[in-house]
């Protein structure tokens, strides 16, 4: 059995022209949804993928604003940018790009973003909406692994969901949106013992560790759905996945690839979720 691929570059395009006839829509209304992105320092990774974004709502119809500030910048002149963004009628999602220089307090800033505009989802109110089961912004990673699963009609109910990797950003949310699913799920870790134990055991295997090729064919169940979620940098310069992708795609029915799977759908949900906030936004000024 080789795997198919779920393409997330062509998913992505679809869902797309559905956000651009959303937006156009908003626009018509008097309410562009408006994007407003915060880079601090110049870590390459970092500016490619705000680059990415940017670029992302243009093609669908949305504003954006970009604030770049250098590493040495002071935590309060942040701060007080994200104020006047959560008080600008004009912004509906505000996204501090992370990793942040050592001077700052990541958790503080996310804290600061008001909830109704944290279209990354990881403000503690949105997180806590996600584990009662109603979420309002959902992480943005899971929120595209999700969607995926459903173009593709894999039904989760009563399976076996294994999630390797306990991030605040993809593991935990993945696991809680697995369970509202009515999937029975483990959450793996760097201190599981005998993880193929439970890697072998999964119907819908994630991988979210940041780890090249750790999970390889011998450590997945035959025709289970692998989603590989890590992005890893070799030497030689090539990406690749936390699963080895040659040996999985053999035993795996459904597995994404690395570039091109999840990665796409993740920056398609943060276009989804700002345009969410802005039909929110737009139908309180209208009440």
């Amino acid at each position: 059995m080789t795997a198919k691929i779920l393409d997330g570059n062509a998913l992505s395009a679809t869902l797309r022209e559905s956000l651009r006839e959303r937006a156009a829509a908003l626009a018509a209304q008097g309410c562009k949804p408006g994007l407003a992105v915060l880079l601090v320092g110049e870590n390459p990774a970092s500016q490619v993928y705000v680059r990415n974004k940017i670029k992302a709502c243009e093609t669908v119809g949305l504003h954006s604003e970009k604030y770049d500030y250098p590493a040495d910048v002071a935590p309060p002149v942040v701060f007080e940018r994200i104020a006047a963004l959560n008080a600008d009628p004009n912004i509906h999602g505000i996204l501090v790009q992370l990793p942040l220089p050592s001077q700052f307090d990541e958790d503080a800033v996310l804290e600061a973003i008001s909830p109704e505009k944290d279209v990354d989802g990881f403000n503690a109110v949105n997180v806590g909406l996600l584990m009662q089961g109603s979420p309002r912004f959902i992480s943005c990673t899971p929120y595209g692994v999700m969607q995926m699963l459903k173009a593709e009609g894999v039904s989760l109910k009563g399976k076996e969901a294994v999630v390797v990797g306990r991030s605040n950003i993809v593991g935990k949310p993945m696991a809680m949106l697995l369970l509202g699913a009515n999937a029975t799920v483990t959450v793996c870790h760097s201190q599981t013992a005998d993880l193929a134990a439970h890697t072998r055991r999964a119907d819908v295997l994630i991988a979210a560790v940041g780890r090249p090729k750790m999970i390889t064919g011998d450590m997945v169940k035959p025709g289970a759905v692998v989603i590989d979620v890590g992005i890893n940098r070799l030497a030689d310069g090539k990406l690749c996945g936390d699963m080895d992708f040659e040996s999985t795609k053999e035993v795996a029915s459904l597995i994404t690839p690395v570039p091109g799977g999840v990665g796409p759908m993740t920056i398609t949900m943060l276009l989804t979720n700002t345009i969410e906030a802005a039909e929110r936004a737009a139908e309180h000024k209208e009440k």
